[in-house]
């Protein structure tokens, strides 16, 4: 099974790492937690959002971005407001690290020089106001970009009614309930 990992440092917002978390459990992506945090695990509102996944979570904690780089050979993938290029242009590899910053500063600014080539953004509307997703929908869309490269292997890609048999479904698309 291929290993995609998912890095925050400094994450400050409980309820956007219990997403990650969410994201990561039902995906299979390793979450890494760099220090020092905004918040303590045991913090009722991230356990709250993560729900009853914490079971599927790998998760690992560090003490600062020394002490993850230490411990962590990349290949490294920076997710910042600031870089240069898509993050649709690059190929991410089995052992990815995808790494994303704090909610109200992101990474720092020297990290992502010295990584320019790794350095990638989601695009945004061209506006002042417009300074960046939320954390966990980009974690999200980050993630997903990678596991579509893979061809989401190793996930299951359908899915069972409760209550009828898709087998028995009739072979048109009708839509007549207007549901989804």
């Amino acid at each position: 099974m291929a290993v995609l990992n998912i890095v925050l440092v400094e994450p400050q917002i409980p309820q956007n790492t219990g997403n990650i978390s969410r994201t990561c459990a039902v995906t299979g992506a390793r979450l890494h937690l760099v220090g020092p945090m905004g918040f303590v695990i045991t913090d009722r509102q991230l356990k709250r959002a993560g729900l009853d996944y914490w079971d599927l979570l790998d998760i690992t904690i560090y003490q600062n971005l020394d002490d993850f780089f230490a411990r962590n050979a990349g290949p490294f993938f920076y997710f910042t407001t600031k870089a240069q290029h898509r993050y649709t242009d690059l190929h991410y590899p089995d052992g990815a690290y995808l790494v994303f910053g704090r909610e109200d500063r992101g990474l720092p600014e020297r990290l992502l020089f010295e990584n320019k080539a790794a350095c990638v953004r989601l695009p945004m509307l061209r506006h002042p106001h417009a300074r960046s997703l939320n954390l966990s929908n980009t974690v999200a869309v980050a993630a997903y970009e990678v596991l579509r490269q893979w061809d989401f292997a190793d996930l299951a890609d359908t899915g069972s009614l409760t209550s009828y048999d898709w087998a028995d479904a009739p072979a048109g698309g009708s839509n007549q309930e207007g549901g989804a």
